[in-house]
């Protein structure tokens, strides 16, 4: 793992700060299995309508957001969470400053023999 300091406790929300006008993410793992990454959006920022070939896992750790699925708004606060489900639309806009981590799980692909 990357970017957090190993064997130390700390507050998981305070290793992503906001800036103003921006979308910050701090990449924790990534490789063909997982994506790790924490985000701190700022209020009226978003990521636009993509779809992705991994079920995605969303934890709102600070404020508030929106998750849209296949045109579905939901909301979400602190505490709570959404599955964004692989090769589905889906967009994240910030109602008020918010973070989140996100976790990406990719299907592994068989080796032929």
């Amino acid at each position: 793992m990357k970017n957090l300091k190993i064997g130390e406790v700390m507050g998981f929300a305070d290793q992503v700060s906001y800036q103003p006008g921006q979308v910050v993410s701090k990449t924790l793992e990534q490789n063909e299995a997982v994506s790790l990454t924490l985000f701190a959006f700022d209020k009226g920022e978003e990521i636009g309508t993509h779809e992705s070939r991994g079920d995605a896992l969303v934890i709102v750790l600070d404020g508030e957001g929106e998750v849209v699925i296949d045109g579905k708004k939901h909301r979400l606060a602190s505490g709570q969470s959404i599955v964004m489900p692989a090769g589905h639309p889906h967009s994240v806009y910030a109602k008020e400053q918010f973070k989140m981590f996100l976790v990406v799980t990719f299907p592994l692909e068989k080796k032929q023999e």
